[in-house]
């Protein structure tokens, strides 16, 4: 603990781990692996980690998504009808995270007992942590970058050869520094997101068009979430009205397309 002239104030940090430079493990979701690790099941999971069921699904997918091996996966069927358990990847990150955690821990003991006043440290620690809503998180490689005379088109190639296209400003690009072959990640709102069936692509317009298996349906009075295995362990998640999930027929395992236009994709990097 560190006396200020005010208060007193605890230099505390977060240990994340990244890949291709984008954040995708904390504490939090460290802790809600650990707890399907332990329980088997996701369900179980989010109400002893004290979640909803379907931020739960979002946390794990988003996960999955940003890492290079998926970290949780499903069972099906068995004695006990099926649960959620951890790959060896999974298993792995978690010892690896603990072991950083608590040499994150003592560095910065240490710093904190070497710095006069770390309010300062601890207030702009503070302002450049961000959480996003945007149900949608993949990480990827900027594979191309078509300038126009005022919009540039962006072509990302994700894990397992899926690619998203982005349509942002020029000005936006010089913003992010983007490049070919650098690393980003594309931001798509759940509720921008078209799922359709039997779906002819020549015929539609949006630029992005992903067909894959529906692994996750949650049904609810007015919307359903329509969760989409696209390959590659990426699973995109769609918000539609309850009465479209109906009429569509969806089903777990059942093929399905999600389609959005290149302009709802929000492009960032780390």
């Amino acid at each position: 603990m560190v006396k200020c002239a005010k208060e007193e104030i605890a230099l505390e940090g977060s240990v994340w781990f990244q890949k291709a430079q984008n954040r995708f493990l904390g504490g939090d979701r460290i802790s809600l692996l650990e707890k399907i690790d332990e329980l088997g099941s996701i369900n179980s999971a989010a109400k002893a980690a004290g979640i909803s069921y379907k931020t739960a699904w979002h946390l794990v997918n988003m996960m999955n998504n940003l890492s290079d091996k998926p970290l949780v996966e499903r069972v099906a069927g068995g004695k006990g009808g099926g649960g959620t358990l951890l790959t060896k990847e999974g298993k792995s990150v978690i010892a690896q995270f603990r072991v950083v955690q608590d040499e994150h821990r003592k560095f910065l003991q240490n710093l904190e007992e070497r710095l006069e006043d770390s309010n300062h440290l601890y207030q702009f620690l503070r302002r450049i942590s961000m959480k996003i809503s945007a149900r949608n998180v993949f990480a990827g490689t900027v594979g191309k970058i078509t300038r126009g005379a005022v919009n540039a088109e962006v072509l990302l190639s994700l894990t397992g050869g899926a690619a998203v296209t982005s349509i942002i400003t020029n000005g936006a690009v010089d913003n992010l520094g983007l490049k070919e072959g650098m690393n980003a990640y594309a931001i798509i709102k759940s509720s921008s997101i078209i799922v359709g069936t039997a779906i002819d692509a020549a015929k539609i317009s949006a630029r992005n068009i992903m067909t894959g298996r529906v692994s996750k349906i949650i049904e609810g009075p007015v919307s359903s979430e329509v969760d989409i295995e696209i390959g590659g362990g990426n699973v995109i998640s769609a918000i539609i009205t309850h009465g479209s999930s109906e009429k569509l027929g969806l089903k777990e395992g059942n093929e399905a397309t999600a389609l959005f236009k290149a302009s709802s994709v929000i492009l960032g990097v780390s």
